[in-house]
This record gives structure tokens, C-alpha cells and sequence, in this order.
């Protein structure tokens, strides 16, 4: 593999809203004699990027954007049972590359650009390359190509799944919450009320909730975020807000929906913001699978026939300091778009 082409991509700042450099710089740098490219603008600064090998049946797709905040890559050899950045330990001699974007989603346009360079070096075509804008805030170039575009047979979407294709998504569900009390002086609480205690109210209730537990992704899980209240120290606080993110399960998913409705009151304001329900994926052939519970572009290619999930490295370490890939999940990665496209196309 082209380890000088990977370490330029890494090199490219591009998290999100800042990846169209990286668009125009692959734009130029994946065009072959035998493939076309187009871009396709966003609506928002940012790119997308498609390239075809003649009439396509297989769509390979990933993202070109990365969480913040940028960090550089670190590139060093390791030996068998070397401990990774993640505490596992080197099965054999590798490469490691650390830094933001490795796993998530560099390592994958990388692995399914190796997979495009070997199909047309075997004199293959019916392929292409599909590279998105946006994924890790919102899918944007996911949902402007779907609105813009055509879609196809079979799409693989890369995300860092260990190299097991995906059989079974969670879905995401988002609220926006206000919480009303109202305000007086700390000394005599009981002149008000405070917006804290009715939050404690609805956090408990939610935790109390017992939601339906799914055979095939198991139990719903939700975070709370942006939780703001403004009030001195010495005043009960008139209001406290915050987003509410739920990943949820096929059998969960309409329960959840209800459930924050019912929360409505004259305390209690909820705001839907959407998500993605939960997902089936097209397994191909015998290749090992499993179930994950984060999101992809992958709900949004809905002109697709066919949608799979699959891609080197691990979501435990995306977004986080210690984020890194081995060579090895490149490599083998590489070698399975390959096969899944012939063995599909066969």
C-alpha cells in the first residue's frame, strides 16, 4: 500500500466544515485514466466527491470530514505484543498510524481507494468511489446527494467497525429540552421553585424507565448534553436546558418517541429534532458480522437497492486522543472491498 499517499491524506486538516481542501486535493490525486470524478457542492462550503469505473453496480462510501479538534500523525513501527494506543496488544509485527482521521474516516477512504486500484489494475470496472462531506455532524453530504443524485445497487459504507460488516444498526433520536421553575432568592426556597429539583424530577423518571430490551441490539442508552442553567449562585434557577440523544433499537425506537411526548407540561417543554431509525444491512457472502450502535451515513443513501456497513479500525478509539490504525486493518480491508465486489458481481 501507498503509506506516503495515506500519510499526505492524514496531513490534511479536515474536520468538519473545513474538508473541502482535502475534496479538491483527492479530486485531483484519485483521477486515473480509467475513472471519471465529479464534485458536487454541498450547499455549505464543502464538497463531495464521486469517481467511476465505468457503469457502477458497487458504490464504495465514506466521509471526508473528522471530529475536531485536529491532531497531527505519528507514524511508528511496532512489534509483536507492543501494547496499542487502546491497551490491546500487536498480534504481529505492524505499522501504527496515530492521529485524527486514522480510523475515522481517513483509514477507510484510503482502504476502499486500495480497493478501487487493484480492481482497475485487474482490468475490472463497475465500480466507483463516493466521498462525503458532513457525516460527523449531521450527514449533510449524505443528504444533499440523495437529494441531487442518482443512487444504485449496492453501497458500502465505511466506518471503523474492526472489519466485520454490520448487520444491524442502532437508530438516533434527539430532543431539545427547557425546564421552567421560578426564580427567588436561595434564603427562602420556598417563595419559588427551582427548575434543578424538576430536572432531578425528569432525569429519574427517564432512569426509571424500563425500555424494551431487543433481541438483536440489545438495551436502549441515552446522554444528556449542553445542559445549561444561568442563574447566581444565590437565586433558584428559573430554567435549565439541555439535548437529550437517544440510540435506540427496532424495539424501542417508536417507544422512545412517545415518551418524550408525554413528558410535555407546563414545566416541561420538548423540542423533536429527528434521527435515524434503526437499520438492517446487506451481509455479503460469509464474511464475519456483529452490531454496532453508532451512526453512519448510510440511513441517508436511501436511493441505494442495497446498503452494507463495514471498515478497518475501532469506534472505541474514533474521536478520542488515542485514535490509530494498524497498516494490517488497512490491508485487510483492502483486500475484503475487493472481494466483496467480486463476489457480489459474480
Amino acid at each position: 500500500m501507498d503509506i506516503d499517499l495515506f500519510k499526505e491524506i492524514l496531513d490534511i486538516e479536515s474536520t468538519s466544515g473545513s474538508e473541502r481542501k482535502l475534496a479538491l486535493f483527492l479530486a485531483e490525486k484519485f483521477k486515473t485514466e480509467h475513472n471519471t470524478v465529479e464534485t458536487f457542492e454541498v450547499g455549505d462550503g464543502t464538497l463531495n466527491l464521486l469517481f467511476k469505473w465505468g457503469d457502477p453496480r458497487v458504490w464504495f462510501c465514506t466521509h471526508l470530514d473528522t471530529v475536531p479538534p485536529y491532531f497531527p500523525t505519528t507514524i511508528s513501527d511496532v512489534e509483536e505484543g507492543a501494547v496499542l494506543p487502546d491497551g490491546k496488544v500487536a498480534a504481529s509485527s505492524d505499522v501504527l498510524f496515530h492521529g485524527r482521521g486514522t480510523c475515522d474516516a481517513k483509514g477507510q477512504i484510503f482502504s476502499m481507494w486500495s480497493a478501487c486500484k487493484a480492481l482497475e489494475d485487474k482490468g475490472l470496472d463497475g465500480f466507483a468511489l463516493l466521498l462525503l462531506a458532513g457525516e460527523e455532524t449531521g450527514s449533510f453530504g449524505a443528504k444533499a446527494y440523495t437529494r441531487d443524485c442518482e443512487g444504485g445497487e449496492l453501497v458500502i459504507v465505511g466506518e471503523p467497525t474492526d472489519n466485520l460488516m454490520v448487520s444491524a444498526s442502532k437508530g438516533t433520536k434527539s430532543f431539545a429540552v427547557k425546564i421552567h421553575g421560578e426564580a427567588c432568592h436561595s434564603g427562602y426556597p420556598s417563595h419559588g421553585e427551582s427548575a434543578i429539583d424538576n430536572f432531578v424530577k425528569f432525569y429519574n423518571r427517564l432512569s426509571e424507565t424500563a425500555f424494551p430490551v431487543d433481541r438483536q441490539l440489545g438495551p436502549t442508552t441515552w446522554n444528556i448534553g449542553k445542559l445549561h442553567s444561568d442563574n447566581p449562585q444565590n437565586v433558584l434557577s428559573p430554567e435549565i436546558s439541555f439535548r437529550i440523544y437517544f440510540r435506540t433499537t427496532f424495539s424501542s425506537d417508536k417507544f422512545v418517541s412517545e415518551l418524550m411526548e408525554s413528558m410535555n407540561s407546563d414545566k416541561i417543554e420538548v423540542e423533536a429534532f429527528g434521527g435515524d431509525t434503526p437499520m438492517r444491512y446487506t451481509v455479503i457472502s460469509d464474511f464475519p458480522s456483529t452490531v454496532v450502535a453508532f451512526g453512519s451515513d448510510a440511513p441517508q443513501l436511501k436511493k441505494f437497492a442495497f446498503r452494507a456497513l463495514c471498515g478497518p479500525g475501532s469506534i472505541l478509539t474514533a474521536h478520542k486522543d488515542n485514535e490509530y490504525v494498524l497498516l494490517s486493518d488497512l490491508e485487510t480491508a483492502a483486500a475484503q472491498y475487493v472481494k466483496m465486489f467480486e463476489d457480489y458481481t459474480e
